[in-house]
């Protein structure tokens, strides 16, 4: 039986908060494809709202 990990914000691929570098670690892919995609919510209009409600409940290791 297989234990998926927890999601954590990273501390060795941190540039802000952590979030980006986390998620990625999570999900097996690349930081850059996270921070651009966060980047292109946040000009949508609600990117930093998602990154300031990530950066406060994610918890670091």
């Amino acid at each position: 039986m297989s234990v998926k990990n927890r999601l954590y914000r990273s501390q060795k691929e941190k540039v802000i908060g952590g979030v980006c570098g986390g998620l990625s670690e999570y999900f097996s892919i690349d930081p850059i494809i996270v921070r651009l995609l966060f980047l292109a919510l946040f000009f949508a209009g609600f990117g930093l709202i998602i990154y300031l409600i990530a950066w406060i409940f994610v918890p670091t290791k």
